[in-house]
């Protein structure tokens, strides 16, 4: 018996040794969470590369700084102080930890930080819920924000739920009206999660449902890495782009599913260096490219490549949209390995994006060139004909190359024609339907003065 119990006592000692030496030390700071903040912290951070030093980690858990968590007790001033306290430690871990639900009015947080922080979300984090929540003097346009971060992961096995219904019935959103049409009113409504100016993220392991407008927004924004995203809201919820990224370079996105009611992926204006890869896309709008140009303005878009997906049950399939009136350049564009099931429009290119009933014709626009679609087969929806290429009057689209595209009617035996216009191009196989449409070589005159401005 007693040989029993001192074995017992020996491999009690050398299993709490060895949990203390997976997981690192915990920093002895003021209200640094201790061993059950551990316990709740789903993966890593991140896998160390063999051989790499092993880094001690400091657990920061929102509840140790007066945080509720039952869903409705405000706990944004407990968000902020853990956010302070974790910003000055190298290698910080924020909890957010399961099993609570976390009310957070509109914040912004600020670095720059230590290295190595991250935003672990094991619980839910929610905002007010609606405009009528919303307190009157917080801007309704964003809800979340990170502003100046350096190395900054977030992660986590839990929810951010964006409550967004309230704001979608808003009566100025477009499916309230008659026809899409419009009623006047407050309109703002907020994007979920904003990273602002800010370099070296990651977002990786997250869910997220049901925000106002965007889901995840990047802007002026570089080394950006997304990874295995649920990202789900309604088909007919306006506006509610799953990713958005905005004069931001060196983008990798992979490995998600977005089932939403805009774009799956929207590309803006001053974007270059985007990899996107396996993802879920649909129902929603597709991947888009745009919209560029608004209100005459410069759009400059490239090295962009979306490969080994699927889009299903949606609007658009790949879409590159702009404005007349704007200038530019997109180039160096590759659609590549893409799986269509039922979309309207697979295949589209729309230099006469309008989202009204009519908009002027002008003679400026973004300048298209260099884009590949190959290994794009599936079915479209016979509604719309399975490509769309509608350049600008002025400003045509050239080198358009088209490879193994096939595309078939998801019901019925009739074949729809492809639509051109002013769109330049080669076809290197047969594509079915065959694009006869496009035009052959190059055009007389191009617009090398937008183009230099890129």
């Amino acid at each position: 018996m007693e040989f029993t119990r001192f074995c017992f006592l020996f491999f009690s000692i050398f299993l709490l040794s060895y949990v203390f030496s997976v997981h690192g030390r915990l920093y002895d700071y003021p209200k640094v969470s201790r061993f059950r903040a551990l316990s709740q912290i789903s993966l890593p951070p991140s896998p160390a590369p063999e051989g790499a030093p092993k880094i001690d980690y400091a657990i920061f858990n929102v509840l140790s700084y007066g945080a509720v968590g039952d869903g409705v007790t405000d706990d944004t001033q407990a968000f902020k102080m853990t956010w302070d306290a974790a910003c000055q430690v190298d290698s910080a871990i924020i909890l957010v930890p399961n099993h609570y639900s976390f009310m957070i009015q509109s914040t912004i947080f600020t670095g720059p930080c230590k290295s190595g922080l991250v935003f672990q979300i094991e619980g839910t984090i929610m905002p007010p819920d609606g405009p009528d929540s919303w307190p009157k003097s917080v801007s309704k346009k964003q809800w979340l924000v990170f502003y100046r971060i350096d190395g900054m992961s977030m992660q986590g096995g839990g929810l951010i739920d964006g409550k967004g219904e309230k704001w979608w019935n808003l009566p100025c959103k477009p499916h309230k009206g008659i026809n899409g049409t419009t009623l006047p009113g407050p309109c703002d409504s907020p994007v979920a999660i904003r990273f602002f100016m800010s370099s070296n993220l990651t977002v990786q392991r997250l869910q997220i449902k049901n925000s106002p407008l965007f889901h995840f927004r990047f802007d002026s924004c570089r080394d950006v890495h997304v990874d295995s995203l649920y990202i789900k809201a309604p088909p007919n919820s306006p506006n509610t782009d799953g990713i958005h990224i905005e004069n931001t370079n060196d983008v990798t996105i992979r490995n998600s599913i977005i089932s939403n009611g805009d774009d799956c992926i929207s590309i803006g204006a001053g974007c270059y260096n985007v990899d996107i890869r396996n993802m879920t896309c649909g129902p929603s709008h597709g991947i888009s490219i745009g919209s560029l140009g608004f209100r005459n303005s410069r759009a400059c878009v490239s090295n962009i490549t979306v490969a080994d997906s699927t889009i299903k049950y949606s609007d658009n399939g790949v879409r590159i949209k702009t404005w007349q009136g704007g200038f530019g350049a997109v180039s160096k564009v590759s659609f590549n390995n893409i799986r269509m099931e039922s979309v309207r429009n697979p295949i589209i290119l729309d230099q006469y994006y309008c989202d009204k009933r009519s908009c002027a014709n002008q003679t400026s626009a973004v300048y298209i060139s260099d884009v590949i679609y190959s290994n794009i087969k599936g079915t479209y929806d016979v509604r719309s004909p399975p490509m769309h290429l509608a350049c600008s009057n002025s400003v045509p689209c050239t080198n358009l190359t088209f490879l193994d595209v096939e595309l078939y009617p998801a019901q019925g035996q009739k074949i729809l024609e492809p639509f051109c216009w002013n769109a330049y191009g080669a076809l290197r196989t047969l594509t079915i339907p065959p694009v006869f449409c496009l035009l052959e070589g190059t055009p007389q005159s191009l617009p090398r003065s937008d183009v230099d401005q890129c």
